[in-house]
This record gives structure tokens, C-alpha cells and sequence, in this order.
């Protein structure tokens, strides 16, 4: 810091622009942004490796804002030092519709916010997943590219949840030592202190995680900084532990949960203001406060345009720049083209997620940064191919990442992946489990994220492991999410199709929906990629349909066997295969209707019937399930239940003479 500016005078600015913006929206939690002050004046002015003129700069630091409630801190760090977007104006339209600065931070909203947090403990362990990509990325490109730290503010509330656990000792057991937590020790939850919900010490858990652990007065500048400077010099990940005082410089409510997520009120901002010997208006930041921040700001500049030339000579640019970009390689289309007339010529019968398998054997010697995991289900989600390297700590060259059994870590971390950039990343468990990370599917789903879920075992067809391992209103609920296209093909060549789809998703994320049990091949073509359609024609019915029968997955051979009962009884049935809800309905209104046509129409799906009345109308049938599965052979449970080709063509025979 300068003689004339103090690191005080930096924090009170964040202080003040937080009290004011969070009064004038009438909402918000200035407490942490008062109490975190201190903390973030040092680490950005004095740690953090940026340049605001380059947001998007590949070899910035990462700071991600776990406590999001806190989401003022972050936006008045964003308004002083400089970045473009962040202006004094949306600092006063705070909260408000259609302003860049959301109560919670939002990714893609405001250039500088790098995550979107909000539900407490999602930003820490998405980091975990940001720090294991800069890792990877560097074993691949080296120092010169890659050579950066990801920074957390993280506080009580993110430590308590559960995800938590997961994401700490995952970037334990990987030593991830480019990843820094600072935890904002306050003692205060919104019930009132700590102590009426948790006992834990933090350092000691953080310590048998394998973490290097720090402890700070949060409001002591010298304290703070030598923490940070130690932090980067270890080999482990590290947690400091910062001391603080929730609003600080708020004379009286400071300490205590009234300064949590509410404003202070008048009186107590300007209380505030004589306190802390701040006599300005308000969102008024002196001249030569605002330069300074500004000045530091821009310090990464030489660093940035550094790297920008050592980039420019590298024999890696091209490769480097290919993996930033996101994007799915020409070649690996082309090869996934021909695995389809392969598919086509050989119509071989498989479990979807063997066919998974073997379309990521296609994927993974195509496309170079596409990297993947399983939370300890590898061998039954079949996620990894021959050839595919672990990620073991020391060692970040590889490909395959063992999550262990953390399924939301897991999602967490693929989120941070996709964020950090460098990789198109996968995912594996059992379709059920997909329940325990919906937190991060929704949050890559908010995000745009494209990053794919490979989700096996996705009904009753799994048999004998079965009603907790049976998901019969996952789909459904899936299907409720906005923003998340949810797969369930068919057989192999609808298998391939859907991964090209989550290949070239850019916006989206993707949810695979695999079988457990084999399925026969439906498809003799391989021109067209049908499932890029939603849903499509399987088999038009000669002369007229006089039904339709609707069917994804494991059931649309079971359609196809009931149209044939039918035929036999003079009833004309078209078969419609329904993989991707989401994209069908994206396409336009003439197509819907050619493939859903005139004539009623049956649906069956083994799991509840939830959202197929839209597809079925009011006087369609549903085959499918009103409860819970059982433990049995699946072909049992199949006809326990009441999901079979006769089924089918009896509702449909029902429907004809009905009509």
C-alpha cells in the first residue's frame, strides 16, 4: 500500500459501497462483505493474479465467492478495480431486474464472477474442481501457459453442508496446492451463534484432510498477508482460518446475526461512517482511494501481455488454444459418423452403457481434452476405455478421475472443470444417485455448463439390486429441470447419437440415461442423427395410422413388438421413439406434428408418468409405473408391474375401438 492509502482505507470502501448498495435495494447481507473486508483488500490488492482490461486472461486467478449471500464483496472488488462491466451504476441497481449484479454472483451475468454461488458449500467445491483443472492443464502445457492459483472465501455455512466433506477431502487426497480456502470465522449463523449447531474444529478436520491450515486475525493486514504468501509456497491445499467480526464497523450490531441479511438501516450506517471516519456519500469513493484500487488492478497487465508472448512462440498455441475453445473436433464427428455405419451394419445387441463404452473408445482417441470419472461405479457405468490414464496425486497427466463415492463432489467439481476451461469433461453413477448431486446439476444447468452425465442403470431393468436402486421418478424430475437435455436411447446407435449431441452442446448440459440390460438394435440407417430431433418415426405404419404408440429406451423394442401384435390384429401402429424430450421440443411445429400425428397414441416408459400427458393428450393411455420397484429379475418385475408389449397393444386395441 501507498504511504497516503492505507490497506483500511481499501477495505472501508468495500465496506460503505456494500452498506450502501444492500440499504438502497432495501435487502441483501452486508455482514460478511464488512467482516471479509480486510481479507479481500489484501489478497486482491497484494495476491491475486489478474488484469481487469482482460477478464477472460486463461492464466488469471481463480476467486470464487463461496458465501454468495455475501455477493457485495465481490461486486465492489469487480467496481475498484476497474473491470468494465462492473460500473458505480449497477452497483446502485443492486438486486434489481435485469442488473448485472444479482443478489447471488451469476456467471455469465458480470465479466469477473467466475461461479455461480449462492447454495452454501457448491462454491468451495466447485473451486475443487477449478484447481484439479489447473492442474491438469498444467501437466499438459507446462508453466509457461498454466501457472495459477484458485482462491475461496468461504464461511461457516459452506463448511457445515455436507458437500463440503467431499470437496475437502478430495483435493486432500489429490494435494491440490494450487487451491487456497480462506474461511470467514465469524461464530455467527443466521439462528445466532454457531455454537448452537456445530462443535467442529474446522482446523483439525482441514488438517486430517491433508490440508495445510493457517489461523489469522482477519482484521490484521501484516497477519493476512504473510498467511496468503505462506499458502502459496505449500505443497498441500491450503485453509486459513481468518478471525473476523460480522459488520464490522457497524457500532451496534456488529458480531451479532443482525448484520447478516439485512440492511443496517440509516442510523447505523452513519454510525458506521463516523466510526470508521468515513464522511463521504453514499457509493462516494474518494479520487485517490478509487485510483489506487484502480492501480492495482491493472498491475497483472505486464504479467498478462508476458504470457500473451510466450503463448505467441509456443510450439503448444495451437493445441492450447484448441482445448480452451471448448469445442467438439471435426475429426471426432467424422469418427463418430463412421462408429454409426459400423452400428448400422453390425446391429449388435447391447446394454446402453456398453454402448456408451464403446462410443467413448471412439470419443477418447478423437478428442484430446475430453476427460472423465465415476463416483466408484467405473466398471458398471463403464466410463473408462483402454488406454485412459488415472489421475493420481503427483501426477495430473491423465484423463480418468476416481471421484470415490461423492457423487456431489463430483458434480461439483465437473462444474469447476467446465468453468476453469481446457477440458470437455464426463461423469458417471447410477441414474438414481443422480438425486444426491441434483444440486450441481441445477447449478450447471443455471450456468449453461456442457458437461455430461453418464447416468446407468436407469430403471426397473436392473433387476435384483432393487426399489432403492431402482429409479422410477428420476427421469421425470430430471425432465422438470430447465436447461438440461435428458437422453434415453435405445439401443446402440441411438447411444452414439446422443453422445454426438452432448458433444456439441455448448450451452447445455446432457444426462445420459443408460441400460443396464441389453437391448436389441433398431436402427439398419445411419445417415441423419435422429436423436438431434428429440424424437422421431422408428416405424410408420403402412395406409394410415389408426394409433400411436410413444416409447424411449428400453421400451421402445417392446413398442415395436406390440405394433406387431396389432398388425396381426388389423390395427395400424406407428412407432415413435422419444429419446430427447428437450430437443423435440425445440423443433418446429410442422415436424412435431408429422411424428406425433392424428391418431391417439399410447406411451410406455418404465417409470411414473409424469409430463407424458403432453405427448398422450387427454384420452392417450400410459403404460409405465405407479409405485416404487421391487427386488427380482428384471423380466419378472417387468410383468409384475405390468410393462409388456401385450400391455401395450391391449391399451392400444382399447383406444382404437374406443375412438
Amino acid at each position: 500500500m501507498s504511504d497516503d492509502i492505507s490497506c483500511m482505507d481499501m477495505a472501508n470502501a468495500i465496506r460503505f459501497l456494500s452498506m450502501d448498495a444492500i440499504q438502497k435495494a432495501k435487502s441483501g447481507h452486508p455482514g460478511m462483505p464488512m467482516g471479509m473486508a480486510d481479507v479481500a483488500a489484501v489478497l486482491w490488492t497484494q495476491h491475486l493474479k489478474f488484469d481487469a482490461a482482460k477478464p477472460d486472461w486463461a492464466d488469471r486467478d481463480r476467486f470464487v465467492l463461496s458465501a454468495g449471500h455475501g455477493s457485495m464483496l465481490l461486486y465492489s472488488l469487480l467496481y475498484l478495480s476497474g473491470f468494465e462491466e462492473a460500473t458505480i451504476e449497477e452497483i446502485r441497481n443492486f438486486r434489481q431486474l435485469h442488473s448485472k449484479m444479482a443478489g447471488h454472483p451469476e456467471y455469465g451475468h458480470l465479466a469477473g464472477v467466475e461461479v455461480t454461488t449462492g447454495p452454501l458449500g457448491s462454491g468451495l467445491a466447485t473451486a475443487v474442481g477449478m484447481a484439479l483443472a489447473e492442474r491438469m492443464l498444467n501437466a499438459r502445457y507446462g508453466d509457461d501457459l498454466v501457472d495459477h492459483y484458485t482462491w475461496v472465501i468461504a464461511g461457516d455455512g459452506c463448511l457445515m453442508e455436507g458437500v463440503s466433506h467431499e470437496a475437502i477431502d478430495l483435493a486432500g487426497h489429490l494435494g491440490l496446492n494450487r487451491l487456497i480456502v480462506l474461511w470467514d470465522d465469524n461464530e455467527i449463523t443466521i439462528d445466532g451463534k454457531t455454537s448452537v449447531a456445530t462443535s467442529m474444529n474446522q482446523i483439525e478436520r482441514f488438517d486430517a484432510a491433508g490440508w495445510n491450515t493457517i489461523e489469522v486475525d482477519g482484521h490484521d493486514h501484516d497477519q493476512i498477508d504473510a498467511a496468503l504468501a505462506a499458502a502459496k509456497e505449500s505443497d498441500r491445499p491450503t485453509f486459513i482460518a481468518c478471525k473476523t467480526i460480522i459488520g464490522y464497523g457497524a457500532p451496534n450490531k456488529q458480531g451479532s446475526e443482525a448484520t447478516h441479511g439485512a440492511p443496517l438501516g440509516e442510523d447505523e450506517i452513519a454510525a458506521a461512517r463516523e466510526k470508521l471516519n468515513w464522511p463521504h456519500a453514499p457509493f462516494e469513493v474518494p479520487e485517490e482511494i478509487l485510483n489506487a484500487w484502480r492501480a492495482y488492478g491493472a498491475r497483472g497487465r505486464e504479467a498478462r501481455e508476458a504470457w500473451e508472448a510466450r503463448l505467441e512462440v509456443s510450439p503448444k498455441k495451437d493445441d492450447f488454444l484448441r482445448d480452451l475453445s471448448g469445442k467438439v473436433l471435426p475429426e471426432t464427428l467424422k469418427a463418430l459418423d463412421g462408429f454409426r455405419r459400423q452400428l448400422a451394419e453390425e446391429k449388435p445387441k447391447l446394454a446402453t452403457r456398453q454402448a456408451s463404452q464403446k462410443t467413448l473408445e471412439v470419443l477418447v482417441a478423437n478428442q484430446p481434452n475430453l476427460v472423465g470419472g465415476s463416483a466408484d461405479l467405473t466398471h458398471s457405468n463403464l466410463t473408462v476405455v483402454k488406454g485412459m490414464k488415472s489421475i493420481v496425486p503427483g501426477d495430473f497427466s491423465g484423463a480418468y478421475i476416481h471421484y470415490g463415492v461423492r457423487e456431489f463432489g463430483m458434480g461439483t467439481a465437473m462444474n469447476g472443470i467446465a468453468l476453469h476451461g481446457g477440458f470437455m469433461n464426463y461423469g458417471g453413477t447410477f441414474l438414481i444417485f443422480s438425486d444426491y448431486m441434483r444440486g450441481a446439476i441445477r447449478l450447471a444447468a443455471l450456468q449453461g455448463l456442457p458437461v455430461t452425465y453418464v447416468f446407468t442403470h436407469d430403471s426397473i431393468g436392473l433387476g435384483e439390486d432393487g426399489p432403492t436402486h431402482q429409479p422410477v421418478e428420476t427421469i421425470p424430475s430430471l425432465r422438470a429441470m430447465p436447461n438440461l437435455n435428458v437422453f434415453r436411447p435405445a439401443d446402440a446407435m441411438e447411444t452414439a447419437e446422443a453422445w454426438a449431441c452432448a458433444m456439441q452442446s455448448e450451452k447445455t448440459p446432457s444426462a445420459l440415461c443408460l441400460s443396464r440390460q441389453g437391448l436389441p438394435a433398431l436402427r439398419e440407417d445411419a445417415g441423419e442423427n435422429m436423436v438431434a430431433k428429440g424424437a422421431y418415426v422408428l416405424r410408420e405404419a403402412e395406409g394410415g395410422r389408426d394409433v400411436t404408440l410413444l416409447a424411449t429406451g428400453s421400451e421402445v423394442s417392446m413398442a415395436i413388438e406390440a405394433a406387431d401384435m396389432l398388425a396381426e390384429k388389423g390395427i395400424r401402429a406407428a412407432v415413435v421413439s422419444m429419446p430427447c424430450w428437450e430437443l423435440f421440443e425445440q423443433q418446429d411445429d410442422a415436424y412435431r406434428a408429422s411424428v406425433l400425428g392424428d391418431a391417439p397414441r399410447v406411451a410406455v416408459e418404465a417409470a411414473i408418468g409424469m409430463g407424458w400427458e403432453k405427448w398422450i393428450g387427454d384420452n392417450g393411455r400410459f403404460i409405465g409405473m405407479k409405485s416404487f420397484g421391487a427386488s427380482a429379475p428384471a423380466g419378472q418385475l417387468y410383468e409384475f408391474f405390468g410393462i409388456t408389449a401385450e400391455a401395450v397393444a391391449q391399451a392400444a386395441e382399447e383406444l382404437v375401438k374406443g375412438a
